[in-house]
């Protein structure tokens, strides 16, 4: 009982650093890049760490105590082993040297059949097409009227578009968290008392001033690298096809997948939107940016199901689900 419980408290705050500092910059990336020349570190800290409070909150109130908004009633509850902290150990590694791969197939990859593992790939690569396929649309529609790159905002448009910002950033943040909060909640009850609830809150608000204290770390410069995120509105209208991305696949059905395949193919078929539009943007420009995200994700998988194997068919043998 005793190397349980030193399992799950080792395994929960791996994932939690790890889950927070590695996938929470798909959505708080282009907030921190438009917004930390205008505004102090912890202030940012401090609003994105209200929204994720909040969101806790009425994920616990409105799921009878699961935090994870009910993404794991297709993954049991375990007794937490010594293997199940390999995930976010690899996840914390991978994340310093800035490779953005899925939380979601690193660490529940651990925790999930294989069953659900294949079903879980499949929402992915459909997540990621979509999200391609729309980012494209939407970006050649965007291009007809505005070169994010080089038109400068109208003066009386400034404000609109720095306080969208704030608002999509707020409801992206949000839909993420009923996703990839998961990926953590996976080591704990499903069931939270209040009192685990507020010691989960409390580790995730200093996770998140932490992370804005070095401004994203090494994964944000997936983020930066890409045209215009610094800007105001390129920032919110990213915000706002993510989260509707996100928003449609979280109504679908209670499966998890994952959140960084979806903003990888954003970001792919805006490049390509952009580079189609733009005949300054090459695209033997864009086609290494695509490609260098893609065989990270890849690896990242690839790293799951190795994890997968090696659990079920060295450490536990005849144990396949």
């Amino acid at each position: 009982m005793e190397m349980t419980l030193i399992y799950t408290v080792i395994g929960f705050a791996l994932a939690g650093y790890s889950v927070i500092a590695n996938d929470s910059i798909q959505t708080l990336g282009t907030f921190i890049a438009s917004k930390k020349k205008w505004f102090k570190w912890y202030i940012l800290a401090g609003s994105a760490s209200a929204v994720m409070i909040f969101a806790l909150a009425w994920g616990w109130y409105s799921y009878d105590g699961d935090i994870s908004y009910g993404r794991l009633t297709r993954i049991p509850y375990q007794e937490i082993q010594w293997y199940h902290a390999v995930a976010p150990a690899i996840l914390l590694l991978l994340t310093r040297i800035g490779i953005p791969v899925s939380t979601t197939f690193l660490v529940l990859s651990a925790f999930a059949s294989t069953v659900v593992l294949e079903k879980m790939l499949l929402k992915s690569v459909v997540g990621y097409g979509l999200a391609a396929m729309v980012a494209y649309i939407a970006w050649i529609v965007v291009s007809k009227f505005i070169n994010e790159k080089l038109d400068e905002v109208d003066e009386k448009y400034i404000g609109f578009w720095r306080n969208a910002v704030w608002v999509s950033s707020g409801w992206l943040w949000w839909v993420w968290l009923s996703h990839d909060v998961a990926n953590i909640a996976v080591y704990l009850p499903r069931q939270l008392d209040l009192t685990l609830l507020l010691i989960v809150m409390a580790y995730f608000t200093a996770l998140l001033f932490y992370i804005f204290y070095i401004q994203g770390g090494p994964i944000q410069k997936v983020v930066l690298e890409k045209t215009g995120t610094r800007y105001a509105r390129s920032a919110t209208i990213i915000n706002v096809i993510y989260a509707g991305v996100l928003f449609y696949f979280k109504e679908l059905n209670d499966l998890p997948m994952s959140t960084t395949w979806v903003f990888v193919g954003l970001l792919c078929g805006r490049e390509l939107a952009i580079s189609t539009m733009n005949k300054e943007y090459k695209f033997k420009y864009v086609f290494p940016l695509i490609g260098k995200d893609f065989l990270k994700m890849i690896f990242g998988l690839s790293v799951s199901v190795g994890i997968v194997l090696a659990i079920h068919y060295i450490i536990i043998p005849n144990s396949w689900f």
